[in-house]
């Protein structure tokens, strides 16, 4: 993991240490800070083993990649289980300054293709964490919990940016079209597309399509109805080899 990728701190400078009337110089004691920078490197270090695939992270191991000894991470890390809850809620952190402001009104087409971009970037760079956390053998409360909640926040961006298309279908109808579009734009599709062979414009462009293929079944369920009776129009003419009625005497 770079480690230049660093999220800001997560409090401002007075509450993290700046005593007022210093001018905003360092904090008298910086013990705090370097501590959060240390738990941070070693979080970073997990999250570099994970992106190289592994599935094991023994303390040894996260120590030598983060540059530490072993006793220090047990020093700011309670346990290994402890560390991995940290090291996901901080790439959790780094997914979502990735994710940014949708279109949720305009042509389809602009929307459609923002939607794509983003979910193809997003999804390209999180498939070796994925696949590292599908081998798993005990993945905490914590992570699962987490994974559900970025895929709950998927699923209510689509149901915002097609709102418009949604909005045409009721009942079943209006849900079975939003989970097949959750369906395509999440990453087991696209890591489906991947691992057929697709490169990633060619992975794009299949989800562009299906996402449009989907959201025309709106189109024809808006559209008048061509069998029947235009408005003002007068009675319908009897089928083919209707017999003609008598006339009234």
């Amino acid at each position: 993991m770079n480690q230049s990728d660093r999220r800001a701190p997560d409090r401002a400078p007075e509450a993290a240490g700046a005593r007022p009337g210093t001018g905003g110089g360092p904090p008298r004691d910086g013990r705090t800070e370097r501590g959060r920078r240390t738990r941070e490197k070693i979080a970073d270090a997990m999250l570099s083993l994970l992106d190289d695939g592994e599935t094991q992270f023994p303390a040894d191991r996260v120590a030598e990649r983060a540059g530490v000894s072993r006793r220090l991470v047990f020093h700011h890390f309670a346990d290994m289980g402890q560390l991995q809850d940290t090291a996901i809620a901080r790439r959790l952190d780094q997914l979502a300054a990735r994710i940014g402001p949708l279109p949720a009104e305009g042509p389809r087409e602009t929307r459609v293709a923002a939607l794509v971009e983003q979910r193809a970037r997003i999804l390209e760079w999180i498939t070796p964490a994925r696949l590292t956390m599908m081998r798993l053998e005990n993945p905490t409360e914590r992570v699962e919990f987490a994974t559900r909640q970025v895929l709950d926040f998927a699923r209510r961006r689509l149901a915002e940016v097609f709102a418009e298309e949604l909005d045409r279908l009721t009942g079943d109808r209006r849900e079975d079209l939003l989970n097949g579009l959750d369906a395509v734009t999440t990453w087991g599709a696209w890591y489906h597309w991947r691992s057929s062979g697709l490169d990633q414009a060619a992975a794009r462009r299949t989800m562009e399509a299906t996402v449009h293929a989907l959201l025309a079944v709106t189109d024809r369920a808006s559209a008048p109805d061509p069998a029947g009776p235009a408005a003002g129009d007068g009675p319908s003419s009897p089928p083919a080899g209707a017999p003609t009625p008598l006339p009234a005497r």
